[in-house]
């Protein structure tokens, strides 16, 4: 009996930062918020990012809301201080990564 383990093709999106420089990013996760914050998260590794010495990967998270046609608005920096955000997203890719 055999078992295969199949990639996820994840989805890639492109970043361009205040200088203009453009990055790709993986969508890791996305996460609906909507019933408690009102809108949507993202959760985003660069594209051929590698793990530092602790093993670990830098992730951003954004927030969105959808426009009216049901595509992707814009992305948004979470507050820092927002910690009730930060604190659902964390849980959510907590369990996302357990179960990978």
């Amino acid at each position: 009996m055999s078992h295969s383990h199949e990639e996820h093709e994840r989805d890639v999106i492109t970043l361009v930062d205040d200088a203009g420089n453009e990055s790709l990013f993986e969508i890791i996760l996305t996460i609906d918020g909507r019933e408690e914050f009102g809108k949507n998260y993202v959760l985003l590794m660069p594209v051929g990012a590698e793990e530092d010495e602790d093993g670990q990967v830098e992730i951003q998270a954004y927030s969105y809301t959808e426009n009216e046609d049901g595509t992707e608005g814009d992305l948004q920096p979470i507050p820092e201080e927002s910690n009730v955000e930060w604190d659902m997203i964390e849980e959510v890719f907590n369990s996302f990564m357990t179960e990978e």
